[in-house]
């Protein structure tokens, strides 16, 4: 007599018309029509990650792709067994009841959508998150049964007994057709655990953040009933097929049918879990940004109150666990906690990883002069590097912080990451860091004393210290347009020449034929005068191979002095930039400053395309102008002004020549390299007082 397999549970065929395409309202009016409004909450987490555990343990077996890292990554995850027995004993029985409900309505012929229906309506009393995971959790324990019998049936009799009751060696003799539907099978239950992890997810979000009327969660609750629903659908599916595998014969493994409608249940499935995925993105970026709004305001009300030392501040800017050790030492290369800067002055070198490795010599050269003597009150300071730098990171960038933190003698923050974007966000705004170096001052207490003592270290040195801004505005009283403050210590032969008496002039410009011909005829002037005259050329700011090939010809020529190392060159000009920024930052005018006045002359030379002079004897007593003006005033000095040097002297004969051929038409530039917010709006020439017209240029001088 001929025996009939039994009839296996439709998957999705009777009612794909009513759910394929059309009224998904009507659905989840059902859904939501078996949900309790006092659901029994449970924490589904270690629950979820046993249910994946099982699932991947099983995946092993059909050799689908599964690896023992994955395994592994679960496992070192998972809650164990002691902590899940309590969980457990709250939830076995309906997850008992569920999988009896499952495997029996599957054994016989049934309405896939009334066997999901009667599944939520067991869950009626559990949150939504709580549905997915028991609803998986039923399905794991007839799935996993059934692969650890196909485990077990090789080494135990007893398994292999019921194995062959089951009809299980006749289904995997045909390993072809065996293999499609598995693979089907472990693609849609891996998509179901990956939306299920969607839904727990959006529970576990934290509500201080993100409320259920915010735009994003609104969209989630009203999709999660509709996903839960194909979820659990997709769960009856496959608790058809593994039902129907047992005790059936190799005509019902030949059909594709059920193999086709997994497949599309996995489709639905895969866009139900992008969809989520989407909004599960949005609400982790809009809690994101409430974060990073929420920290850049505590950083913000902090650095208002006093404290009695800087490590809240320290804390908050660099770095505020105890994990590790934030600071890397730049003499020993050890790592340090912040407790090295308790109750000091600190100043933060902020920057990004493009930071000059001219800049840091300078920088590097000030802080270990003023080390050699710790006793020295100048002495009483950190810094600490801050370097700003944005996502995402890369190896570059990686390269590039190593190699910088290598140069570094003072302390740095140990890498990048542990800076928090709301700092990032601080630093700019606040601070108003963009690119160029910014050295903020913290007294021993925390507070910001200065917001950039980067101008201060270039004009002073150490002699700023403590570098608040009270210091920068005494410092500024006691000074006036002198030769000590517009060469410092670039060239120490200049001090020597002004204590034996000599005259000394200062040139610059890129022109080597009108350096070497004005410097002629200047000593030539300066030997009829009958006085004793040096020549310094400082070059031009940012100096490149020009003025390197100028630096080179004049050494050669032997006929006046050169800035040898093109980093002085640098920090001549960067010197006075300083001078300018600082003043402005205080609000001066070229109007009502002196040494604001003169020092914007000096840049608009720079900014010039001819060369220029600068003659002094003494502290005070200087002139100055443009290569063309200079050059007719030296040209003139047999015609025009030598009959007055005897009487007057040099410099003032020289000067009054220079008044007398001066001429209004003049056409001055300043060229000033961005800064951080401190360029005012207006801007009025040195020469005649007119508001000087503004432009933006951009410059790449690779020469």
């Amino acid at each position: 007599m001929a025996i009939s397999a039994p009839r296996k549970l439709s998957l999705i065929k009777p009612d794909r018309q009513l759910f394929a395409g059309g009224d998904e309202n009507a659905l989840t009016k059902q859904v939501l029509a078996t949900h309790s409004e006092e659901p029994l909450e449970f924490p589904v987490t270690p629950l979820l990650s046993l249910v994946e555990q099982i699932f991947l343990r099983a995946k092993l077996n059909t050799h689908q792709g599964a690896t023992r890292a994955q395994l592994e990554a679960i496992e070192d995850k998972s809650p164990s067994p002691t902590d899940l027995l309590d969980l457990l004993d709250f939830v076995s029985f309906t997850i008992n009841r569920v999988s009896n409900e499952i495997q029996y309505k599957c054994s016989g012929a049934g309405d896939p959508h009334t066997v999901t229906m009667e599944v939520f309506n067991l869950l009626s009393s559990w949150p939504w998150d709580a549905k997915v995971v028991l609803a998986l959790a039923a399905f794991a324990i007839n799935y996993g049964e059934f692969w650890l019998l196909v485990q077990q049936s090789s080494t135990d009799l007893l398994a292999k007994d019921i194995s062959l009751l089951k009809k299980l060696p006749e289904i995997f003799e045909r390993v072809d057709i065996v293999k499609q539907k598995f693979e089907a099978l472990d693609k849609l239950i891996k998509s179901l655990v990956d939306v299920a992890k969607c839904i727990v997810d959006f529970k576990m979000l934290p509500p201080h953040y993100i409320t259920p009327d915010t735009p994003e969660m609104k969209s989630a609750t009203t999709l999660i009933p509709t996903a839960i629903y194909w979820t659990i659908r997709s769960i009856v599916a496959c608790a058809a097929q593994n039902a129907g595998l047992i005790g059936v014969g190799h005509e019902y493994l030949a059909s594709a049918s059920e193999t086709w409608e997994l497949s599309s249940l996995a489709h639905k499935i895969d866009n139900i879990r992008k969809h989520l995925e989407q909004l599960l993105l949005a609400c982790h970026h809009y809690i994101n940004e409430k974060m990073h709004h929420e920290a850049y305001m505590n950083l913000v009300r902090l650095f208002e109150i006093p404290h009695i030392d800087n490590n809240k501040i320290l804390r908050a800017l660099i770095y505020s666990k105890d994990d590790k050790p934030p600071l890397v030492d730049g003499l020993s290369k050890e790592k340090a906690t912040l407790e090295v800067l308790r109750k000091k002055n600190v100043l933060l070198l902020i920057s990004d990883l493009d930071l000059s490795i001219v800049e840091l010599s300078m920088l590097d050269q000030i802080y270990r002069e003023s080390r050699q003597n710790k006793t020295r009150t100048e002495s009483d300071y950190e810094v600490v590097w801050m370097p700003i730098v944005e996502p995402p990171w890369t190896e570059e960038k990686q390269v590039k912080f190593e190699a910088l933190l290598g140069l570094m003698p003072w302390y740095s923050v140990a890498h990048p990451s542990l800076i928090e974007s709301a700092v990032i966000k601080y630093v700019r705004q606040v601070w108003n860091f963009i690119k160029k170096p910014l050295l903020v001052v913290l007294d021993p207490q925390g507070k910001v004393v200065n917001t950039n003592a980067v101008h201060m270290l270039w004009i002073w040195g150490s002699l700023a210290y403590p570098f608040t801004s009270a210091r920068e505005e005494s410092l500024w009283k006691e000074e006036t347009w002198r030769l000590e403050l517009l060469v410092d210590s670039v060239e120490p032969l200049i001090f020597q020449w002004m204590e034996t008496g000599k005259y000394i002039c200062i040139l610059g410009g890129e022109d080597l034929a009108w350096i070497r011909g004005f410097s002629a005829k200047a000593l030539g002037v300066a030997k009829d005068a009958g006085i004793n005259l040096e020549i310094l050329y400082v070059g031009k700011s940012n100096p490149g191979e020009k003025i390197k090939k100028n630096i080179a010809a004049i050494l050669a020529d032997k006929v006046i002095h050169t800035l040898v190392d093109p980093t002085l060159i640098w920090f001549f000009w960067v010197r006075l930039e300083s001078m300018w920024y600082s003043k402005t930052q205080r609000g001066n005018t070229i109007e009502d400053d002196p040494v604001m006045q003169e020092t914007m002359t000096m840049l608009s030379f720079d900014s010039g395309d001819q060369g220029w002079a600068l003659f002094c004897k003494g502290s005070t007593d200087i002139l100055r102008a443009k290569a063309e003006t200079i050059t007719n005033v030296v040209d003139g000095y047999e015609e025009r002004w030598k009959v007055h040097v005897q009487e007057e002297g040099f410099i003032p004969a020289m000067s009054k020549d220079l008044q007398d051929i001066h001429t209004p038409e003049h056409c001055n530039r300043l060229i000033l390299p961005s800064s951080n917010g401190t360029i005012p709006e207006k801007v009025v020439c040195s020469e005649c007082g007119s508001a000087m017209e503004k432009f933006i240029m951009y410059r790449c001088c690779n020469d």
